[in-house]
């Protein structure tokens, strides 16, 4: 593989960033839920994070088709850094953070998010051989999901503590404040920001860059997806579990959890771990399971593994079950995030794959935000009416699922750009 050092440092980086992200993608929501019972106010700055992001995505596409990727990276974790290290400093020297600062940090991480991620698989397909796109899929998607793992138990660790005795050795860590938590996330995007600096790389394809002004750019994007009508259709359908599955994990199992299953953050945690090591298992083995099936009908098989983890969830109240499904939740979307990528990276030009990542994710966060307003409501907070939100997430995936079955054949047929 040519640019073997490259992608090993790419995914380290990768990992120590992401491990900041999940801290304080999941640290926060448990602390608005736990610490400040306001479940509802964090929905609402959910929901208007996500409306701005839309605009920011699209955006932000252009800059990944624009500008070198690695030096995008840099940009990314330096201002995270810089703005974790600020929010953390109001509350190392006054001893509290208020609310609006913390809304804050969370907003301005969903926003890095935004464009963390398009310029991952952009830079990941700029510099991978195509016959290796979906070994180095599975990679960041295994490596990903570790890093959830860590994340998601080091968050809830970090702020609930722990105090046990295991095998005579008794531990017992004091719960850190939300401050500190901050500062251990601007210390990791730094040293994210040192690693990435070493990245030298030789493109495996000639990168095509537009020089035309931003708005010709974004039409650049939507120009190529009119013309492809079934890439569309494909980027977007195939999208749908990841909206529900990430406003289950920031939104609704703390709720789902406290109010329905009457269970504690011991179970949070565990349920996040379950999800994680779900997605372990579709990152190490996904493609060898599906080796001999098209990538369409792999993804219509895990979409309906999906469906049917919410369904059930919907209509029980096992915490057993919910780890169970929790675990088939992390198998199918981790594994259709590998299988779609891994389409896009075959069917989509380098030159644009930015922009057109970027309508599908405005595309998403646009739904995303529309659901989060209507999970919002006190409705779903009141008993165990937060199972409601798991039916509606089953009944749009089964939805998003007749395109894909319609289009099959096309889809499958579709011919690769790079044939």
């Amino acid at each position: 593989m040519k640019n073997k050092k490259a992608l090993y440092l790419l995914l380290i980086a990768n990992a120590i960033s992401q491990f900041a992200q999940g801290i304080s993608m999941l640290a926060i929501p448990w602390y608005f839920a736990s610490r400040l019972n306001a479940t509802s106010t964090f929905s609402l700055i959910y929901a208007g994070a996500t409306f701005i992001s839309i605009f920011w995505g699209l955006y932000a596409g252009t800059l990944i088709d624009r500008f070198p990727r690695k030096n995008i990276f840099l940009g990314i974790c330096m201002s995270s850094a810089v703005a974790m290290f600020s929010i953390s400093s109001i509350g190392l020297i006054t001893g509290d953070i208020p609310m609006f600062w913390i809304a804050f940090a969370f907003c301005f991480t969903l926003l890095n998010f935004n464009i963390h991620y398009p310029t991952l698989y952009a830079f990941g397909q700029e510099i991978t051989e195509r016959h290796q796109y979906r070994k180095t899929n599975s990679l960041l998607e295994v490596m990903g999901q570790a890093i959830n793992v860590l994340s998601g138990g080091m968050a809830v660790l970090l702020i609930e503590g722990i105090n046990t005795n295991i095998a005579g050795f008794s531990i017992d860590i004091e719960p850190w404040s939300i401050q500190k938590i901050f500062f251990m996330d601007g210390a990791s995007y730094l040293l994210a920001m040192i690693i990435i600096a070493f990245i030298k790389y030789t493109p495996t394809v000639e990168k095509k860059i537009s020089k035309a002004p931003i708005l010709d750019r974004l039409k650049e994007g939507f120009t190529y997806l009119k013309q492809n009508p079934l890439i569309f259709y494909f980027g977007n359908f195939s999208y749908t579990v990841f909206i529900f599955v990430l406003i289950a994990n920031h939104v609704l199992w703390p709720t789902y959890i406290d109010q329905h299953l009457g269970a504690s953050g011991d179970t949070y945690a565990t349920t996040r771990i379950f999800y994680a090591i779900g997605a372990l298992f579709a990152g190490f083995f996904i493609s060898k399971i599906f080796r001999q099936k098209s990538t369409i009908y792999s993804i219509i098989s895990l979409m309906t593994i999906a469906l049917i983890s919410f369904l059930v969830l919907a209509i029980t109240q096992d915490v057993q079950l919910l780890l169970i499904f929790s675990l088939g939740l992390g198998v199918a979307n981790a594994g259709i995030r590998i299988q779609r990528i891994t389409y896009m990276f075959n069917h989509i030009p380098n030159h644009v794959i930015g922009r057109t990542n970027s309508v599908f994710q405005s595309i998403n966060v646009f739904l995303r935000a529309i659901f989060l307003l209507l999970f919002s409501l006190t409705f779903f907070s009141v008993g165990s009416n937060i199972i409601w939100t798991f039916a509606i997430a089953a009944a749009a995936i089964l939805v998003s699922l007749f395109p894909l079955i319609i289009h099959y054949k096309s889809l499958k047929e579709l011919k690769s750009e790079m044939d």
